[in-house]
Protein backbone atom coordinates (compact mmCIF):
# COMPACT_ATOMS: atom_id res chain seq x y z
CA UNK A 1 0.00 0.00 0.00
CA UNK A 2 1.27 3.34 -0.91
CA UNK A 3 1.56 5.60 1.99
CA UNK A 4 0.37 8.85 0.12
CA UNK A 5 -3.06 6.65 -0.40
CA UNK A 6 -5.71 6.88 2.76
CA UNK A 7 -6.51 3.35 5.04
CA UNK A 8 -9.32 2.17 3.60
CA UNK A 9 -11.89 0.98 6.66
CA UNK A 10 -15.30 -0.82 7.26
CA UNK A 11 -16.87 0.03 10.62
CA UNK A 12 -19.47 -2.38 12.01
CA UNK A 13 -21.56 -0.68 14.33
CA UNK A 14 -22.71 3.07 14.73
CA UNK A 15 -23.68 3.52 18.13
CA UNK A 16 -21.53 5.25 20.79
CA UNK A 17 -18.56 3.14 19.84
CA UNK A 18 -18.85 3.25 16.07
CA UNK A 19 -19.75 6.57 15.62
CA UNK A 20 -18.33 8.80 18.71
CA UNK A 21 -15.09 6.83 19.63
CA UNK A 22 -13.81 5.39 16.04
CA UNK A 23 -15.64 6.89 13.34
CA UNK A 24 -14.84 10.48 14.64
CA UNK A 25 -10.86 10.10 14.96
CA UNK A 26 -10.82 8.12 11.82
CA UNK A 27 -12.41 10.84 10.15
CA UNK A 28 -10.01 13.84 11.51
CA UNK A 29 -6.89 11.64 10.47
CA UNK A 30 -5.62 11.70 6.72
CA UNK A 31 -4.05 8.29 7.11
CA UNK A 32 -7.38 6.94 7.01
CA UNK A 33 -10.45 6.43 4.94
CA UNK A 34 -14.28 5.42 6.13
CA UNK A 35 -15.08 3.39 2.96
CA UNK A 36 -18.25 1.74 4.19
CA UNK A 37 -20.48 1.62 7.85
CA UNK A 38 -22.58 -1.59 8.88
CA UNK A 39 -25.91 -0.43 10.14
CA UNK A 40 -29.61 -1.29 9.73
CA UNK A 41 -31.05 1.82 11.38
CA UNK A 42 -32.10 4.79 9.32
CA UNK A 43 -31.19 7.35 11.50
CA UNK A 44 -27.43 6.08 11.96
CA UNK A 45 -27.81 5.80 8.46
CA UNK A 46 -28.40 9.95 7.74
CA UNK A 47 -25.37 10.21 10.52
CA UNK A 48 -23.24 8.31 8.83
CA UNK A 49 -23.77 10.35 5.38
CA UNK A 50 -23.20 13.44 7.51
CA UNK A 51 -19.76 12.37 8.89
CA UNK A 52 -18.67 10.32 5.99
CA UNK A 53 -19.46 12.02 3.09
CA UNK A 54 -18.72 9.01 0.40
CA UNK A 55 -18.77 6.30 3.07
CA UNK A 56 -21.47 3.60 1.76
CA UNK A 57 -23.92 2.27 4.16
CA UNK A 58 -24.44 -1.46 3.71
CA UNK A 59 -27.34 -3.69 6.16
CA UNK A 60 -24.78 -6.80 6.15
CA UNK A 61 -20.93 -7.41 7.50
CA UNK A 62 -20.76 -9.90 4.42
CA UNK A 63 -20.95 -6.78 2.11
CA UNK A 64 -17.78 -5.74 3.18
CA UNK A 65 -15.71 -8.16 1.94
CA UNK A 66 -14.64 -7.47 -2.00
CA UNK A 67 -13.61 -4.09 -0.62
CA UNK A 68 -10.37 -4.17 -0.87
CA UNK A 69 -10.35 -2.84 2.67
CA UNK A 70 -7.23 -2.35 4.99
CA UNK A 71 -9.17 -2.22 7.90
CA UNK A 72 -12.02 -3.38 10.02
CA UNK A 73 -13.67 -1.91 13.30
CA UNK A 74 -15.79 -4.19 15.20
CA UNK A 75 -18.09 -2.11 17.36
CA UNK A 76 -20.92 -3.86 17.74
CA UNK A 77 -22.31 -5.52 21.15
CA UNK A 78 -20.04 -7.37 23.23
CA UNK A 79 -21.41 -10.68 22.34
CA UNK A 80 -20.91 -10.74 18.95
CA UNK A 81 -17.14 -9.34 18.73
CA UNK A 82 -15.49 -12.77 18.62
CA UNK A 83 -17.89 -13.51 15.68
CA UNK A 84 -17.66 -10.31 13.79
CA UNK A 85 -13.70 -10.07 14.24
CA UNK A 86 -13.53 -14.07 13.18
CA UNK A 87 -15.05 -13.31 9.21
CA UNK A 88 -12.86 -9.92 9.18
CA UNK A 89 -9.73 -11.85 9.65
CA UNK A 90 -10.79 -14.98 7.90
CA UNK A 91 -11.62 -12.66 4.82
CA UNK A 92 -7.84 -11.51 4.88
CA UNK A 93 -9.00 -7.79 6.88
CA UNK A 94 -6.63 -6.38 9.82
CA UNK A 95 -8.66 -5.52 12.69
CA UNK A 96 -9.79 -3.54 15.93
CA UNK A 97 -11.97 -4.83 18.27
CA UNK A 98 -13.85 -2.23 20.84
CA UNK A 99 -13.11 -3.56 24.60
CA UNK A 100 -13.60 -6.04 25.81
CA UNK A 101 -12.10 -8.30 23.00
CA UNK A 102 -14.65 -11.15 23.95
CA UNK A 103 -16.85 -12.35 27.17
CA UNK A 104 -14.53 -14.96 28.11
CA UNK A 105 -10.82 -15.22 28.35
CA UNK A 106 -11.09 -18.62 25.89
CA UNK A 107 -12.70 -17.11 23.35
CA UNK A 108 -10.46 -14.08 23.33
CA UNK A 109 -7.11 -16.13 23.24
CA UNK A 110 -8.79 -18.28 20.05
CA UNK A 111 -9.52 -15.12 18.77
CA UNK A 112 -5.63 -13.79 18.93
CA UNK A 113 -4.28 -17.40 18.10
CA UNK A 114 -6.02 -17.37 15.01
CA UNK A 115 -4.84 -13.68 13.71
CA UNK A 116 -1.22 -14.91 14.65
CA UNK A 117 -1.83 -18.32 12.43
CA UNK A 118 -3.30 -16.00 9.75
CA UNK A 119 -0.85 -13.37 10.10
CA UNK A 120 -3.43 -10.88 10.09
CA UNK A 121 -2.84 -7.58 12.34
CA UNK A 122 -5.53 -7.78 15.42
CA UNK A 123 -5.80 -5.02 18.00
CA UNK A 124 -7.76 -4.01 20.80
CA UNK A 125 -9.13 -0.68 21.43
CA UNK A 126 -8.21 0.34 25.36
CA UNK A 127 -8.15 3.82 24.76
CA UNK A 128 -8.48 4.94 28.19
CA UNK A 129 -4.58 4.24 27.54
CA UNK A 130 -4.58 8.00 26.32
CA UNK A 131 -6.68 9.40 29.00
CA UNK A 132 -5.09 12.42 30.23
CA UNK A 133 -5.12 11.63 34.26
CA UNK A 134 -3.46 7.71 33.37
CA UNK A 135 -0.62 9.92 31.01
CA UNK A 136 -0.53 12.02 34.03
CA UNK A 137 0.04 9.40 36.62
CA UNK A 138 1.89 7.25 34.41
CA UNK A 139 4.49 10.28 33.83
CA UNK A 140 4.56 10.99 37.79
CA UNK A 141 4.98 7.24 38.58
CA UNK A 142 8.36 6.78 35.82
CA UNK A 143 9.67 10.03 36.94
CA UNK A 144 10.31 8.92 40.56
CA UNK A 145 8.44 12.27 41.80
CA UNK A 146 6.28 9.80 44.15
CA UNK A 147 9.14 7.31 44.82
CA UNK A 148 8.27 3.43 44.35
CA UNK A 149 4.51 3.88 43.81
CA UNK A 150 3.07 1.26 45.75
CA UNK A 151 -1.03 1.46 45.73
CA UNK A 152 -2.97 2.67 42.99
CA UNK A 153 -6.65 3.58 43.64
CA UNK A 154 -8.17 4.15 40.88
CA UNK A 155 -12.23 5.04 40.31
CA UNK A 156 -14.69 5.24 37.67
CA UNK A 157 -18.15 6.49 38.78
CA UNK A 158 -20.60 7.62 36.07
CA UNK A 159 -24.24 8.26 38.00
CA UNK A 160 -26.61 6.33 35.71
CA UNK A 161 -29.74 5.51 37.18
CA UNK A 162 -31.00 3.42 34.36
CA UNK A 163 -28.43 2.03 31.33
CA UNK A 164 -30.12 3.82 27.91
CA UNK A 165 -28.12 1.99 25.22
CA UNK A 166 -30.85 -0.58 24.19
CA UNK A 167 -28.19 -3.72 24.34
CA UNK A 168 -26.67 -2.42 27.60
CA UNK A 169 -30.43 -2.34 28.97
CA UNK A 170 -31.21 -5.90 28.12
CA UNK A 171 -27.45 -7.34 28.58
CA UNK A 172 -26.62 -9.84 31.46
CA UNK A 173 -23.45 -10.64 32.19
CA UNK A 174 -23.26 -14.14 30.21
CA UNK A 175 -23.96 -11.61 27.41
CA UNK A 176 -20.67 -9.55 27.94
CA UNK A 177 -23.76 -6.52 30.29
CA UNK A 178 -22.76 -5.20 33.12
CA UNK A 179 -20.18 -2.55 34.58
CA UNK A 180 -17.74 -4.90 35.12
CA UNK A 181 -17.22 -6.16 31.11
CA UNK A 182 -18.02 -2.17 30.24
CA UNK A 183 -15.46 -0.57 32.90
CA UNK A 184 -13.30 -3.16 33.91
CA UNK A 185 -11.27 -3.61 30.74
CA UNK A 186 -10.22 -0.20 30.91
CA UNK A 187 -9.11 -0.08 34.55
CA UNK A 188 -6.81 -3.51 34.77
CA UNK A 189 -5.78 -2.41 31.51
CA UNK A 190 -4.41 0.87 33.63
CA UNK A 191 -3.42 -0.60 36.76
CA UNK A 192 -1.39 -3.13 34.94
CA UNK A 193 -0.01 -0.69 32.92
CA UNK A 194 1.48 0.82 35.98
CA UNK A 195 2.23 -1.77 38.58
CA UNK A 196 2.71 -5.17 36.23
CA UNK A 197 1.05 -8.56 36.09
CA UNK A 198 -1.87 -9.50 38.78
CA UNK A 199 -1.15 -12.11 40.65
CA UNK A 200 -4.53 -12.71 43.01
CA UNK A 201 -7.93 -11.09 42.82
CA UNK A 202 -10.43 -10.40 45.45
CA UNK A 203 -13.70 -8.86 44.36
CA UNK A 204 -17.48 -7.69 45.65
CA UNK A 205 -19.64 -7.25 42.64
CA UNK A 206 -23.37 -5.82 43.27
CA UNK A 207 -26.62 -5.22 41.36
CA UNK A 208 -28.35 -2.54 42.91
CA UNK A 209 -30.60 -0.74 40.57
CA UNK A 210 -34.08 -1.88 40.17
CA UNK A 211 -34.79 -4.44 37.22
CA UNK A 212 -31.33 -4.45 36.67
CA UNK A 213 -29.94 -7.18 34.55
CA UNK A 214 -26.25 -7.15 35.14
CA UNK A 215 -23.55 -5.68 37.86
CA UNK A 216 -23.62 -1.83 37.82
CA UNK A 217 -21.40 -1.66 41.44
CA UNK A 218 -17.95 -3.53 41.87
CA UNK A 219 -15.03 -3.26 43.56
CA UNK A 220 -12.11 -5.23 43.03
CA UNK A 221 -8.71 -5.64 44.76
CA UNK A 222 -5.23 -6.56 42.72
CA UNK A 223 -2.25 -7.65 43.89
CA UNK A 224 0.47 -7.25 41.60
CA UNK A 225 4.15 -8.40 41.67
CA UNK A 226 6.23 -7.05 44.33
CA UNK A 227 3.09 -6.15 46.76
CA UNK A 228 1.98 -3.32 44.57
CA UNK A 229 -1.87 -3.18 45.30
CA UNK A 230 -4.54 -1.60 42.88
CA UNK A 231 -7.83 -0.67 43.82
CA UNK A 232 -10.45 -0.51 41.31
CA UNK A 233 -14.05 0.65 42.23
CA UNK A 234 -16.81 0.75 39.06
CA UNK A 235 -20.30 2.16 39.87
CA UNK A 236 -23.47 3.79 38.62
CA UNK A 237 -25.12 4.10 41.63
CA UNK A 238 -21.95 6.94 43.39
CA UNK A 239 -23.82 9.80 43.02
CA UNK A 240 -20.35 11.64 44.41
CA UNK A 241 -17.64 10.00 43.06
CA UNK A 242 -14.23 9.57 44.59
CA UNK A 243 -11.19 10.55 43.36
CA UNK A 244 -10.46 9.15 39.62
CA UNK A 245 -6.82 8.12 40.61
CA UNK A 246 -5.09 8.54 43.82
CA UNK A 247 -1.44 6.87 43.51
CA UNK A 248 0.54 6.69 46.64
CA UNK A 249 4.11 6.31 46.59
CA UNK A 250 7.07 5.74 49.38
CA UNK A 251 7.84 9.57 49.18
CA UNK A 252 4.50 11.58 47.53
CA UNK A 253 1.37 10.75 46.19
CA UNK A 254 -0.83 12.21 43.39
CA UNK A 255 -4.51 12.48 43.35
CA UNK A 256 -6.96 13.61 40.76
CA UNK A 257 -10.78 14.22 40.48
CA UNK A 258 -13.45 13.79 37.63
CA UNK A 259 -13.23 12.23 34.23
CA UNK A 260 -10.83 12.68 31.28
CA UNK A 261 -13.13 15.42 28.40
CA UNK A 262 -12.39 13.51 25.62
CA UNK A 263 -15.44 11.11 25.21
CA UNK A 264 -17.69 13.88 26.02
CA UNK A 265 -15.82 16.51 23.87
CA UNK A 266 -16.65 13.95 20.66
CA UNK A 267 -19.68 13.05 21.59
CA UNK A 268 -20.33 16.74 21.51
CA UNK A 269 -18.95 17.40 18.30
CA UNK A 270 -16.04 18.73 18.96
CA UNK A 271 -12.93 17.93 16.64
CA UNK A 272 -9.60 16.12 17.38
CA UNK A 273 -8.20 19.04 15.63
CA UNK A 274 -9.34 21.57 17.74
CA UNK A 275 -6.55 22.96 19.86
CA UNK A 276 -9.23 22.74 22.58
CA UNK A 277 -9.73 18.91 22.48
CA UNK A 278 -8.25 16.55 25.46
CA UNK A 279 -7.54 19.87 27.01
CA UNK A 280 -9.00 19.80 30.61
CA UNK A 281 -9.97 22.45 32.47
CA UNK A 282 -7.78 24.09 35.06
CA UNK A 283 -10.28 23.24 37.82
CA UNK A 284 -9.77 19.66 36.93
CA UNK A 285 -5.95 19.68 38.47
CA UNK A 286 -4.57 17.32 40.34
CA UNK A 287 -2.24 17.32 43.18
CA UNK A 288 1.17 16.40 44.36
CA UNK A 289 1.89 15.91 47.69
CA UNK A 290 6.18 15.13 48.34
CA UNK A 291 8.17 16.17 51.72
CA UNK A 292 5.08 17.55 53.32
CA UNK A 293 4.77 19.72 50.50
CA UNK A 294 1.36 20.28 48.42
CA UNK A 295 1.59 21.82 44.36
CA UNK A 296 -1.41 21.80 41.59
CA UNK A 297 -0.85 19.35 39.10
CA UNK A 298 -1.79 20.49 35.69
CA UNK A 299 -3.48 17.37 33.75
CA UNK A 300 -1.67 16.28 30.59
CA UNK A 301 -3.89 16.44 27.61
CA UNK A 302 -5.27 13.43 26.19
CA UNK A 303 -4.69 11.87 23.00
CA UNK A 304 -7.36 9.26 21.66
CA UNK A 305 -6.26 10.22 18.05
CA UNK A 306 -2.87 8.43 18.94
CA UNK A 307 -4.30 5.14 18.82
CA UNK A 308 -5.14 5.81 15.12
CA UNK A 309 -2.52 7.55 13.94
CA UNK A 310 -0.11 4.61 15.50
CA UNK A 311 -1.88 1.72 13.88
CA UNK A 312 -1.84 3.45 10.37
CA UNK A 313 2.03 3.56 10.80
CA UNK A 314 2.16 -0.33 12.15
CA UNK A 315 0.08 -1.26 9.36
CA UNK A 316 2.26 0.36 6.76
CA UNK A 317 4.96 -1.35 8.57
CA UNK A 318 6.53 1.34 10.84
CA UNK A 319 6.41 0.25 14.22
CA UNK A 320 4.47 -2.09 16.60
CA UNK A 321 0.24 -1.98 16.68
CA UNK A 322 -0.55 0.75 19.87
CA UNK A 323 -2.07 -2.55 22.30
CA UNK A 324 -1.10 -6.09 21.92
CA UNK A 325 -4.12 -7.99 22.18
CA UNK A 326 -2.56 -10.47 24.32
CA UNK A 327 -2.77 -7.76 27.40
CA UNK A 328 -6.90 -7.93 26.66
CA UNK A 329 -7.05 -11.28 26.94
CA UNK A 330 -5.47 -11.29 30.33
CA UNK A 331 -7.39 -8.45 31.65
CA UNK A 332 -9.85 -11.20 30.51
CA UNK A 333 -8.24 -13.89 32.93
CA UNK A 334 -8.60 -10.93 35.89
CA UNK A 335 -12.31 -9.84 35.38
CA UNK A 336 -13.19 -13.94 35.22
CA UNK A 337 -11.06 -13.97 38.40
CA UNK A 338 -12.87 -11.36 39.81
CA UNK A 339 -15.97 -13.82 39.20
CA UNK A 340 -14.62 -16.69 40.95
CA UNK A 341 -13.45 -14.49 44.21
CA UNK A 342 -17.34 -13.79 44.32
CA UNK A 343 -18.53 -17.19 43.67
CA UNK A 344 -16.05 -18.64 46.34
CA UNK A 345 -15.68 -16.14 48.84
CA UNK A 346 -11.71 -16.10 48.55
CA UNK A 347 -8.99 -14.55 46.78
CA UNK A 348 -8.26 -16.40 43.72
CA UNK A 349 -5.54 -16.50 41.56
CA UNK A 350 -6.13 -15.55 37.54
Amino acid sequence: MSAAQPLRVGIVGYGLAGRVFHGALLAADPAWQVDAVVTRDPDRSTQVAEAHPGADVVASVDELWGRDLDLVVVATPNDTHVETATRALRAGVAVVVDKPLATSSADARALVELAESLGRPLTVYQNRRWDGDFLTASRLAASGDLGEVHTVESRFEPWKLENRAGWKRRATAADGGGILFDLGPHLVDQASALLGPVLTVHAEIATRRPGGSADDDVFVSLEHEGGRRSRLTMSHVAAVPGPRFRVLGSSGAYEVHGLDPQEAQLASGVAPTDPAYGVDETSRRGVVVTDGSRRDQPTDPGRYPDFYSQLARALRGDGERPVDPWDAVRGLEVIEAARRSVDEGRVVRP
